[in-house]
């Protein structure tokens, strides 16, 4: 299992990469179905790059259960990756 320590950057640049969000967005209160630009599609594109980024693999479960920006960080964190306060 992964074990390191990152920023959120390098998670907020997969949410950028596959639903075009900014720097600006209000990470908190990205969420699939309330979010523009996170659709069925984009929502597959990001669970791509999450598992290429930290080199994890994704359950069913968890692909069905990211729901938001916050539980992409809770599921990702389960995998061993550890981001700064």
């Amino acid at each position: 299992m992964p074990s390191s320590c990152l920023t959120t950057d390098s998670l907020k640049e997969a949410f950028a990469t596959a639903i075009g969000l900014t720097g600006t967005a209000d990470w908190h209160a990205v969420a699939y179905g309330t979010t523009n630009g996170w659709d069925s599609m984009a929502h597959m594109q990001l669970i791509t790059d999450l598992e290429n980024r930290f080199n994890i693999m994704l359950s069913t479960d968890e692909v069905i259960g990211l729901s938001s920006f916050d539980k992409a960080k809770q599921i990702v964190e389960s995998h061993g990756i550890r981001f700064e306060s």
